[in-house]
């Protein structure tokens, strides 16, 4: 599925956390920006280096209004052991038919040691506080996804 379009409303949706309850994007309707990134699988080594970089990024990214939501396959009970594994401060969702990740063009054909598979592609959505899509990162590099956020939060937003 293709991507939004920048500028336009991002879809919206109600997943479980990683408590179980439900979230929706409408939660954070004029209320805070939102760093939604879609990441393949908790508790591997660059989805951690990743969330740990947002995790460690907090203070900065509140003060700039801006809430962190992270969207993966996992069930909530492997995001609540993620969570707790790695002191996370943030949201994770659970999207385990990636109807959402699609509704983002965040599901789509991936390779991996020759071998061709459907799964999350590393993205990254920012959506202000009108629920407008600002920036789409495609090419995330999990060491440095909480500076180039970030930076260009504190430059747009």
């Amino acid at each position: 599925m293709a991507l939004p379009q920048l500028g336009s409303i991002a879809p919206d949706f109600s997943l479980p956390n990683q408590f179980g309850e439900m979230v929706s994007l409408q939660d954070f309707h004029e209320k805070k920006n939102v760093l939604l990134y879609f990441y393949p699988k908790a508790m591997t080594p660059g989805c951690t280096v990743q969330a740990c970089g947002l995790r460690d990024s907090k203070q900065q990214l509140s003060e700039l209004q801006t809430e962190v939501i992270a969207v993966s396959p996992d069930k909530p009970e492997k995001l609540l052991k993620f969570q707790t594994k790695e002191t996370l401060n943030f949201t994770l969702l659970s999207d385990q038919d990636h109807m959402i990740a699609e509704k983002y063009g965040a599901w789509g054909l991936k390779k991996f040691m020759g071998k061709e598979y459907m799964g999350i592609l590393r993205y990254t959505f920012i959506i202000d506080k009108s629920m407008r899509i600002v920036n789409i990162m495609t090419k995330v590099k999990t060491k440095s996804h909480h500076e180039e956020s970030i930076r260009w939060i504190e430059n747009n937003l």
